[in-house]
């Protein structure tokens, strides 16, 4: 973990909010970076972000992220327990998640994933689904909505990706014109990766989830 060059890094995110994707590492590891400045940090799998949490309960400002896919079966472990969740990838999931704040009572910041690649591995909204359901998901009481992500495909070229940021950057655009109320501010466009920061943040991300270039490569799961 060389983390020598995150000043350089940061610099390259900017204006974009740098999230540390730090799943499968070692709350060791965490701490380093924390130490280092960092504040946000972006999980994959729900028992594995708790646990961390539990045990880096003591750095009082830090902030969890939830970008994994998200079973509609741990909706009540998840609502109130992080500073934002990117991964809603259906109207079904928002109803649960919204149900869920209400019976513990709590508020729940959200944004929605979009599979503009309408790839079959991805999850998400495809965007004429999402067109479909904006209203009803902003009728949903105990969400605020405040924007989108989306994972485009691998690939060997980050340029090749470019069309998907924009595509999602203009998405957002369109449904700000057809917001019902104000809590639902859609400030953020959440997308890139270490592969391909540079060019997601070139149109428009506001925060890019970077692990490897970071934390070094990653631990296999189990």
């Amino acid at each position: 973990m060389n983390l020598e060059n995150l000043k350089d890094i940061l610099q390259q995110c900017a204006p974009a909010e740098l999230l540390a994707v730090s799943k499968l590492q070692p709350v060791e590891k965490i701490r380093r970076l924390y130490n280092f400045g960092q504040r946000n940090f972006a999980e994959n799998y729900v028992q594995e972000a708790l646990v961390k949490q539990q045990d880096l309960e003591d750095l009082s400002d830090i902030q969890w992220h939830l970008i994994g896919h998200l079973q509609k079966n741990k909706a009540k472990m998840v609502v109130g327990k992080f500073h934002l969740i990117h991964s809603v990838d259906s109207l079904d999931l928002a109803e649960v998640l919204s149900r869920q704040c209400d019976a513990k009572n709590v508020k729940q910041n959200i944004l929605l994933q979009v599979n503009l690649a309408a790839a079959e591995s991805k999850e998400g909204f495809s965007k004429t689904d999402l067109l479909q359901s904006w209203n009803q998901l902003q009728k949903l009481p105990h969400l605020q909505i405040l924007g989108l992500m989306t994972m485009p495909p691998l690939t060997e070229d980050p340029q090749s990706v470019r069309p998907y940021f924009k595509g999602l950057r203009d998405l957002k655009t369109e449904l700000e014109q057809s917001r019902l109320d104000d809590r639902h501010t859609l400030q953020h466009l959440s997308m890139g990766t270490s592969h391909d920061f540079p060019v997601a943040v070139a149109e428009g991300a506001t925060l890019v989830r970077l692990g490897t270039i970071l934390f070094g490569d990653r631990p296999r799961k189990g």
